[in-house]
């Protein structure tokens, strides 16, 4: 289940409010120009989908987000718990940076935790399956995987060069709890 949990940077121990209601996530997020939808497939997606079944059974959503947003690129990404290159992926994403466009992704299976640091908040977003994170550009975020990352999603990119990562160079990130998988009890 989605989750929202808002801290101060100062204390990031103890959340100040948590939230698995979808619909008050999109509302809080959107606060902070924020996306956050939920989709559904269009037909059923067999594991083990190629990229173009996945995309196809989002389509009608998938072109909708593109033309609001002008995105020029669309893939699939997907990572299993026994991918030997893991560690090296997770660490790629767990230090505080910003993008100079939007960061869009879309949980088709799986889930992870997208990290905003806002003024002196830090708004925790648990993204699971059916879930659509939208990051505006320069808002300074990291990402977590887990230690046994598993998720497809649909990424959506507006640069030919996809992901590129500006490192602020902080450590609050790492002051943050980790993403160890699904939420117990959600």
């Amino acid at each position: 289940m989605s989750r929202l949990r808002i801290f101060n940077e100062s204390d990031p121990a103890t959340p100040e409010f948590a939230s698995y209601d979808p619909d008050f996530i999109a509302t809080e997020l959107k606060k902070l120009g924020v996306t956050f939808e939920r989709w559904k497939a269009s037909k059923a997606i067999a594991p083990g989908a190629s990229p173009e079944d996945v995309i196809d059974a989002y389509r009608a959503d998938i072109d909708r987000l593109v033309a609001e947003r002008g995105f020029k690129t669309v893939d699939v990404v997907s990572i299993a718990p026994d991918n030997p290159q893991r560690e090296a992926m997770r660490a790629k994403f767990l230090d505080e940076h910003y993008h100079k466009e939007d960061e869009v992704r879309f949980f088709v299976a799986g889930s992870g935790l997208f990290t905003l640091h806002l003024g002196d908040k830090v708004y925790e977003v648990e993204c699971v399956k059916d879930d659509l994170i939208g990051v505006p550009d320069s808002t300074l975020h990291w990402f977590d995987m887990g230690p046994e990352p598993s998720f497809v999603a649909i990424r959506f990119f507006t640069e030919p060069d996809g992901w590129v990562g500006h490192f602020t160079g902080t450590t609050l990130a790492q002051q943050f709890p980790r993403y160890e998988g699904l939420t117990d009890g959600h």
